[in-house]
């Protein structure tokens, strides 16, 4: 099985001064800091990108929240450039181990985060950033991130399980939550892609936007669903296994989240595009289906809580996989957010607001280690090698 609980070896290939003390001093040179940059990194724009547009769905009205998301997605934006410019130097400089991201057994799938980070900023950008930029702009925006996220989404569905299927040393007890990642991003696609249908063109452009946006929801839900299986199966029969993956258990709940808030926004879009009886199936659908997975997803977040505990009582080391506590418990806040709005339930009202409060802790803590072990320079290194 894949473990990343050795500790990372660092690398001694170009020894040079040390640096001060406190200021990445864990690495032997600063141009190291992009040497092992990998795309796990992306996930914490996805982390930092939902808690804005989290606040932006939530159905109270809380005096300043806009205001503070706003600025969060902000934030979420420079990251995402910030990286896209920091992963460009890691593939110029160092392309052979930027080749290898993909040929990691566990690293891999993580290669689902970049186009969630796309499309995640670009619904932060349509939902707040029209405040400061304007709407045409918005829009704009939104689009062009979201085609590049659902194509480079699409494009890691495929090609991941395929490379697990023909190239991984994959073991009985090898699925971790981490296998969901590739196959995300069609999901975020469809949810994400509903607020855009108002402003495809009527007609046969609108009708094929929509009908795009619901395929993109079956690439997802149906292969998540397969890996589900095997997840719950490794747990029952292999037990939690190395601490370092028990966070990405909270993954699933992404999939989950998500689909309830494209099954309902989709749900409310269809209108503009599909006659009756369908647009009505359509919204009819949405909480049909939702309020079920929306059952499944409380279930699941539960015991991934009581798993995650039980590892913490021990010890859970902090890593990149920390993040897997912010965008899946983001999604469940949009999708709670969605059938708060469709149903005018109190209930689901208050649980959106616990979950939210829920999603901020969780990201101040991991953004505030993020912070500290990049400074030390820790998370720069190499992750351990595949066993």
């Amino acid at each position: 099985m894949t473990s990343l609980t050795a500790p990372p070896q660092r690398s001694v290939a170009h020894p040079g001064p040390r640096l001060p003390a406190g200021l990445l001093r864990d690495l032997d040179r600063p141009s190291h800091v992009f040497r092992h940059l990998g795309p796990n990194w992306f996930a914490s724009v996805m982390g930092t990108g939902i808690v804005a547009n989290a606040a932006a769905s939530l159905p109270p009205h809380i005096t300043g929240l806009r205001t503070a998301a706003t600025v969060v997605w902000a934030l979420a934006a420079l990251l995402l450039v910030a990286l896209s410019c920091a992963w460009a130097v890691h593939w110029v400089r160092h392309p052979r181990i930027a080749r290898g991201h993909a040929y990691h057994p566990v690293t891999a799938h993580f290669w689902g985060a970049p186009p969630m980070a796309l499309m995640t900023v670009g619904a932060g950008t349509f939902a707040l950033g029209q405040d400061w930029i304007g709407l045409h702009t918005a829009v704009r925006v939104d689009a062009v991130l979201w085609t590049a996220g659902t194509v480079l989404g699409v494009a890691t569905s495929v090609w991941i399980p395929y490379r697990a299927m023909t190239g991984h040393k994959v073991a009985a007890d090898s699925a971790f939550g981490g296998w969901l990642m590739p196959v995300v991003p069609p999901m975020v696609s469809a949810a994400t892609g509903a607020a855009l249908v108002p402003y495809v063109s009527p007609g046969q452009e609108r009708l094929t936007f929509l009908l795009a946006c619901y395929a993109l929801f079956g690439i997802s839900l149906f292969s998540s669903f397969v890996i589900l299986v095997q997840v719950w199966s490794r747990l029952v029969h292999h037990k939690v296994g190395p601490a370092a993956m028990v966070p990405t258990l909270w993954i699933v709940l992404g999939p989950l989240g998500q689909s309830v808030t494209a099954a309902n926004l989709l749900g409310s879009a269809a209108h503009l595009a599909l006659p009756r009886p369908y647009s009505t199936g359509a919204e009819a659908f949405g909480l049909l289906y939702s309020v079920p997975t929306w059952g499944f997803a409380m279930m699941w977040l539960a015991l991934a809580a009581a798993l995650t505990l039980r590892t913490a009582r021990v010890r859970l080391p902090f890593s990149l996989t920390w993040w897997s506590f912010t965008f899946p418990v983001g999604t469940c806040v949009t999708g709670t957010s969605a059938l708060a709005s469709r149903t005018h339930a109190a209930a689901f009202t208050a649980a959106a607001v616990a979950l939210y409060a829920l999603l901020v802790v969780a990201w101040a803590t991991v953004a505030v280690r993020t912070l500290a072990g990049s400074a030390r320079g820790t998370l720069f290194l190499p992750a351990a090698p595949a066993a």
